[in-house]
């Protein structure tokens, strides 16, 4: 499978692998879920779009992605501020949420040209 490859899926795997286990012991089960699925949204599009045939649905999929890394962002800032996640964590992931959507953002970019 192609997408297994990508660094990007490569490292947005693993950061949903970390918010899940970082959010076990989280009681507001609301927050739990809306930050775990938004985390786990990332690497599960950059695999369905590396399975689509045509360009346009691959571009659609990566731009979803894109879209769920920033929902994941914003949510483990607010997660920080309200005392859901540590603040060392939760600047670890908001960097690499960062990271993740630069590079998908240069995949995209590579797809249109």
């Amino acid at each position: 499978m192609l997408y297994r490859k990508l660094d990007v899926w490569q490292r947005s795997r693993q950061l949903s692998i970390n918010v899940y286990r970082g959010m076990s012991i989280c009681r507001d089960f609301g927050f739990k879920d809306q930050i775990t699925r938004s985390a786990l949204s990332v690497p599960s599009n950059i695999a369905e779009g590396c399975e689509r045939k045509s360009l346009k649905e691959r571009k659609h999929f990566f731009a979803i992605a894109k879209g769920s890394i920033g929902e994941f962002a914003t949510q483990a800032d607010i997660g920080v501020e309200v005392g859901f996640i540590p603040r060392d964590v939760g600047e670890l992931w908001q960097s690499e949420a960062l990271q993740i959507s630069r590079m998908l953002g240069a995949l995209i970019k590579s797809l249109e040209q």
